[in-house]
C-alpha cells in the first residue's frame, strides 16, 4: 500500500504554507520529515490526516483519494499531533475505550483491543491514571495507542520526541521499529536528526513549504559531495603510508588526525576498491578503511536557509 503525494499546495490567505510537495510512503517505511520551524511540516501532516483541506494537488492511498474518500482514508491513517489534548477527568483506559466506541468497535471485540493496545504501549501499569497527570512520555504512549486504535496502514507523528528525556526517545525508538516490521508506513516530523537517521530509512526535508530533498537516508545525506572523506587506519607507521596515498590519483586535503589518515577522495567505488588493493600490495596493513558519509544535520544545514514564511 502507498501514500502518495503530488504537486500538494496550502494557502492561508496570502500565506503559501504548503507550495508543491510530491513524495510517497509506503508499507514498513520509516520517513523522517525535516524542516525549520514554519516550514510547513504540521500543515502538511494535518492534509494528510484529513483535518485540514488542501489548496490543491492530489494524495491518494493506492490510488483512491483522500480527499474524495475522506472516510475510507481514515480508516488507514492514524495521527499522532504533537501534543495530547488535556482531558481532565479521564483516565488512560476511559480514553482509549472511547475513541474505540467512536470507531465502531462492538464491546467484545472492544475490551480485547484495548488490552492489546495498553500492553504493547507499555500502558498496562497506568491504566487507571488521569491523563492530565501523565508525563510527556506516558502522553506520547497513549497518543500512540489512540492512533492504532482502527490498526491503520500508515501513522503520521508530529514531534513525538519533543521533551522527552532519554530513556522514553528510545523506547519510542524500539516502539517505532516494531511498528515498522509490521508493514505500517510512518512519516515522523523531527528536530532530533540524529535519532531520525538512526530510525528512518529515508527523508523528506522542506522549507517555506517547498521539497528541498527526498530519498533514502544514503542519497538525502550524499547530497552535493563531489569528494568524500575517506579514513584510514594503519596498524603502524602512519607517516608511511600518509607519503604512499598522497601519491595516489582522487586524493586531496591529506592530514593525519591521531591514529588515523584523512583525506579527500574524488574517485567512484571501484577506484576505492584498486586503491586498497595498491595500499595492501604496498606492504601496509590497514585496520580501517572506509569513507565518511555527510549525516542528516550537515546536510540540512547545507541546504536550508533558517527562513520562515
Amino acid at each position: 500500500m502507498i501514500l502518495s503525494v503530488e504537486n500538494l499546495y496550502k494557502n492561508f490567505g496570502s500565506t503559501h504554507a504548503v507550495k508543491g510537495l510530491t513524495f510517497s510512503l509506503g508499507g514498513g517505511d520509516i520517513t523522517g520529515f525535516v524542516g525549520p520551524n514554519g516550514a510547513g511540516k504540521t500543515t502538511t501532516l494535518r492534509i494528510l490526516a484529513t483535518i485540514e483541506d488542501a489548496s490543491s494537488g492530489k494524495v491518494e492511498i493506492d490510488g483512491l483519494s483522500i480527499f474524495s474518500h475522506p472516510e475510507a482514508a481514515r480508516e488507514q491513517i492514524g495521527f499522532v499531533p504533537d501534543s495530547l489534548p488535556v482531558h481532565a477527568d479521564m483516565s488512560v483506559h476511559e480514553y482509549l475505550d472511547f475513541f474505540a466506541r467512536a470507531y465502531g468497535i462492538t464491546s467484545n471485540r472492544r475490551h480485547s483491543l484495548i488490552e492489546d493496545l495498553e500492553e504493547f504501549t507499555n500502558l498496562v501499569g497506568i491504566r487507571e491514571k488521569l491523563i492530565a497527570n501523565l508525563s510527556k512520555g506516558m502522553k506520547q504512549r497513549v497518543s500512540i495507542a489512540r492512533a492504532l486504535i482502527n490498526d491503520p496502514q500508515f501513522l503520521l507523528m508530529d514531534e513525538p520526541a519533543a521533551g522527552l528525556d532519554p530513556r522514553a526517545r528510545i523506547e519510542l525508538r524500539e516502539l517505532l521499529r516494531v511498528l515498522s516490521r509490521q508493514g505500517k508506513g510512518i512519516l515522523i516530523s523531527s528536530h532530533i536528526l540524529s535519532e531520525l537517521a538512526e530510525i528512518c530509512n529515508s527523508a523528506l526535508i522542506i522549507e517555506q513549504g517547498m521539497l528541498l530533498k527526498f530519498g533514502s537516508i544514503e542519497e538525502v545525506t550524499s547530497h552535493n559531495q563531489q569528494a568524500r572523506r575517506l579514513i584510514l587506519k594503519p596498524l603502524s607507521d602512519i607517516e608511511a603510508l600518509s607519503r604512499f596515498v598522497l601519491l595516489e590519483q582522487w586524493v586531496e586535503n591529506l592530514v593525519i588526525n591521531g591514529k588515523l589518515l584523512e583525506c579527500d577522495y574524488a574517485g567512484t567505488d571501484d577506484e576505492a576498491c584498486e586503491l586498497l588493493q595498491r595500499i595492501i600490495a604496498g606492504g601496509h596493513r590497514l585496520i580501517e578503511f572506509r569513507f565518511r558519509q555527510q549525516n542528516l544535520e550537515s546536510v540540512f544545514m547545507n541546504i536550508t536557509r533558517g527562513e520562515v514564511q
